[in-house]
């Protein structure tokens, strides 16, 4: 019996140890329950306080309602031609112009949505299936960052460091960011301001600038395969550079498309035939001295910073516009077809002009090239004056550099980039080459200066200011002024008719003249001279100006005297004061293109001149108007001197200098000039006034053309002018410029959307200056004034 009570006694106590044992269990149990749930709505509140946090501010500053409203960022200002094309911006570093979602191509926005967020029309800024995902991949299968997320880490947060904290606070900010834009904006206005935003390198600030720098074209143009290179760019603009990584841009370009066959926007057809294409860019960097109308982007540089220095051209707030993050518009009279058939002219005949200068300059037939009629030593003191006019002095004086240590630097050999004319085509060498050496180099280039403008309304349509802004920046439009030679005698011959009446059937003879000293100025005896030695006969006042007779234009000037003509040249809009004296009446007068076009304009403007007007209007970011031009003109000629004026200068080109412009053949012209006589024949058979100009060692080369709505002013020249061809067949006008002139114009008519005149130039109702010349010959003075007995005289100016 004791056993049996033992045997109870254990069996109990082993059950209430077990009893024990599970009630300790249970215990332990719902204590893990319990820390799980107060883990698991820890967890719950510490993410609701984390973007709570976030949203108050308290894990660093957020954007507010306003800065949501106007984002920050900057914008470049554009400059729009008069046929609505961006000719270039100005910017420091973002290069950036908005478009409006409208302006995106439907391929470009599906490349996108496939590629970075194919739930992106579905979500409120964050993808949800997208998160988990990712959570329990560990972003194995992809991320979950939405287009609206990026567009929020892109606008207002930075990227975080390596710390998972800093990563988290800024993963939380981009959240809150990312449902307060979907608030603020619709989807279409988010997928416009991601574009807008990214930096696609190469100065590729936003979808804009990418697709003109990479493909030459609006973003409303481009080609599904364009759009798939520049979305796959999104990934990592920095790597998949096109321009230093084409294998690696196409291959992610090709990701592309294959996710849009993915999610139904292509068929696999197309996905296979664009995938084994390749990327045909067509690179167009967009940098302030590469593109169209570099040299007139520059003045109107200068325009602009004046403009906004005015006091009452300010902000809302009172400060100052910011050119080049300000998103100013700048509307102006540049037409982009005509500039580019301008700078195409140029192109074409400088670099066979300038192999026909380097021919006649070589060392052996020319010592001191490329300079003429200067010894060694009048070289050395040119090129060392233009030593202390040089950048390089400047920059070295600026160090403390002495200026004996200066000239020496000018002495050793550096590397570097220069400008050369390769097969007809600008082009950049790099050489080892002393600067110095670089000096003489560059003195030896021919330059041209162009523009062109509407006579009605003053209106500058093309300014070329130079053949490369790059290596030639001084602008021979404006900035320089050289000596104007025969083009000058428009202004006499018109100050004649408007005093005397005379008629472009009046008769002169061709005898020298000379001009006593201490007359007007004149220190010593001046007798003009014709460049073709003919003294013989009698000719027209037409025939006169289309052979550029310099003895009859002196004779013109000894019926009106010099101070007369001076004084229609500043009507005429000539800046600098011209000194009366006769010598002018053959061009003596250091003058701009700039001028002289909208002075020839004036005679075109039936005797109107309308200042040059370059800015039509100036718009602020949002549209605003904040600046319209406010034309000036003013009455110069009556409109008969005008048109007579014009009738003698359509001589020119009839059967004068100019006549080569209707040429329809090989003939002697182009046998002579047939090596820089680009795009000849010309043959024009439309009315056409002008003048062609050569200075007196031809240094200088001019042509002034005009049709009824259009005319343009030519100059050719070197820097220096003793840099010159030695003989006047090349060394004229009508061979250094005329053809710029002539393939500008050939351009123009052939493009009919311009509607440039090949009408007759209006001639006045009233007309009582006889014009119509019968005689032709020199010796028929029939209807013709005799104005000389044809005996030599000495001009004697009271």
């Amino acid at each position: 019996m004791s056993k049996n009570i033992n045997l109870d006694y254990r069996v109990r106590i082993m059950a209430k140890k077990k009893a024990t044992k599970s009630k300790t269990e249970a215990v332990d149990f719902s204590k893990y329950i319990r820390w799980f749930w107060i883990l698991f709505s820890g967890g719950i509140l510490a993410v609701v306080l984390l973007f709570l946090f976030a949203s108050w501010g308290f894990l660093g500053e957020m954007p507010d309602h306003t800065r949501l409203e106007n984002p920050e960022t900057n914008l470049a200002t554009e400059i729009i031609s008069s046929d609505g094309v961006t000719l270039g911006k100005f910017y420091f570093n973002d290069n950036r112009t908005p478009v409006g979602y409208d302006d995106l191509p439907k391929n470009l926005v599906d490349a996108l949505v496939a590629t970075e967020d194919a739930r992106y029309y579905d979500h409120s800024g964050i993808d949800g299936r997208g998160t988990l995902r990712a959570a329990v991949y560990l972003g194995g299968k992809g991320g979950a960052s939405t287009i609206t997320q990026q567009l929020a880490k892109l606008l207002f947060t930075k990227q975080a460091s390596g710390n998972i904290v800093k990563r988290i606070i800024q993963k939380a900010k981009e959240w809150v960011i990312a449902t307060r834009l979907e608030r603020q904006y619709t989807k279409e206005e988010i997928m416009a301001m991601y574009f807008n935003i990214y930096d696609f390198g190469n100065n590729g600030d936003g979808i804009r600038s990418a697709s003109r720098i990479y493909f030459g074209k609006e973003p409303k143009d481009l080609e599904l395969k364009e759009s798939a290179m520049l979305v796959g760019m999104f990934k990592n603009s920095s790597l998949y550079n096109p321009r230093r990584n084409p294998v690696g841009v196409k291959n992610r370009r090709n990701v592309v498309l294959a996710q849009m066959h993915k999610y139904g926007y292509i068929t696999e057809e197309v996905k296979d035939s664009l995938q084994a294409t390749e990327l045909d860019l067509n690179y167009t960097p967009e940098t302030h001295s590469q593109g169209i109308a570099t040299y007139f982007r520059e003045y109107l540089r200068a325009f602009m910073k004046d403009w906004a220095k005015e006091e009452g051209n300010r902000k809302p707030d009172g400060s100052k516009y910011d050119l080049y993050s300000d998103g100013l518009k700048v509307f102006v009279t540049i037409d982009s077809r005509m500039q580019k058939y301008a700078e195409e002219a140029i192109a074409l005949h400088m670099p066979r002009l300038q192999a026909e200068f380097d021919h006649q300059n070589t060392p052996d037939r020319n010592p001191t090239a490329p300079f003429l009629e200067l010894s060694k030593s009048e070289v050395n003191s040119l090129l060392k004056a233009g030593m202390r006019r040089g950048e390089r002095w400047r920059i070295l004086k600026e160090q403390g550099k002495s200026d004996k240590e200066i000239e020496a630097s000018f002495h050793k050999p550096v590397e570097m980039t220069v400008f050369k004319w390769v097969d007809g085509q600008p082009s950049e060498v790099d050489t080892v080459m002393k600067p110095i050496d670089s000096m003489r180099y560059y003195k030896s280039f021919l330059r041209p200066g162009m523009m062109s403008m509407d006579p009605s309304n003053g209106h500058v349509k093309a300014w070329v200011g130079g053949m490369n802004y790059k290596h030639f920046k001084y602008d021979m439009v404006k900035q320089g002024k050289r000596q104007v030679g025969s083009t000058f005698k428009p202004f006499v011959y018109a100050t004649a008719i408007d005093q005397l009446q005379v008629s472009p059937c009046d008769s002169f003879p061709r005898t020298p003249i000379t001009i006593e000293a201490n007359k007007f100025g004149n220190p010593e005896p001046w007798t003009t001279k014709n460049s073709d030695g003919n003294y013989s006969g009698k000719q027209t006042l037409k025939d006169a100006l289309a052979s550029s007779t310099n003895t009859i234009t002196a004779r013109l000037m000894n019926e009106i005297g010099p101070q007369p003509v001076a004084e229609m040249a500043k009507k005429l809009g000539v800046e600098q004061d011209i000194l009366p004296v006769p010598a002018i009446a053959l061009g003596t007068p250091d003058i701009s293109v700039y001028e002289m076009v909208a002075a020839y304009s004036t005679f075109a403007n039936k005797g109107v001149y309308n200042t040059p007007v370059m800015v039509t209007r100036i718009e602020d970011k949002n549209g605003t108007v904040l600046y319209q031009v406010a034309p000036e003109s003013k009455d110069v000629l009556s409109e008969e001197v005008a048109y007579v004026t014009v009738n003698l200068m359509e001589g020119v080109t009839q059967a004068g200098s100019g006549k080569r412009l209707r040429h329809k053949g090989v003939d002697k012209y182009n046998q002579m000039y047939r090596e820089i006589m680009t795009g000849y024949p010309y043959e024009f058979n439309n009315p056409i006034a002008g003048k062609t100009g050569t200075t007196q060692n031809q240094s200088d080369g001019w042509f002034m053309g005009m049709v009824p709505n259009l005319v343009t002013g030519v100059w050719v020249g070197a820097e220096d002018r003793a840099a010159h061809f030695k003989s006047i067949r090349y060394g004229q006008g009508a061979s250094m410029a005329l053809p710029i002139w002539g393939l500008y114009m050939k351009a123009c008519y052939n493009d009919k959307t311009l509607n440039v005149s090949k009408d007759e130039f209006e001639k006045p109702s009233e007309l009582s200056i006889n014009i119509d010349c019968k005689a032709k010959d020199e010796g028929d003075l029939d209807d013709k004034t005799d104005h000389s007995d044809g005996e030599e005289i000495n001009i004697d100016f009271d």
